[in-house]
């Protein structure tokens, strides 16, 4: 006999999305707006500039490759 004891859950991405539209339906764009500030103040303690130079050069780069294949 099979095992239906996984029939009815759902996979991680199924919940994930599940979860950030309750989400979006619970909150405003203020909450969104607090959440991003405190994870901007976040990494700015542990992270030094070489980092934001190096992310700076990854997007910088992926949309110049962007502009190309649009040509």
């Amino acid at each position: 006999m099979a095992n239906n004891k996984n029939f009815n859950k759902m996979s991680r991405e199924e919940a994930g999305q599940k979860g950030g539209k309750q989400t979006a339906r619970n909150h405003d764009q203020e909450f969104y707006e607090e959440i991003g500030q405190k994870g901007g103040e976040k990494t700015a303690r542990n992270h030094d500039q070489e980092f934001y130079e190096e992310i700076g050069q990854k997007g910088g780069n992926k949309r110049n490759r962007q502009r190309n294949n649009n040509k």
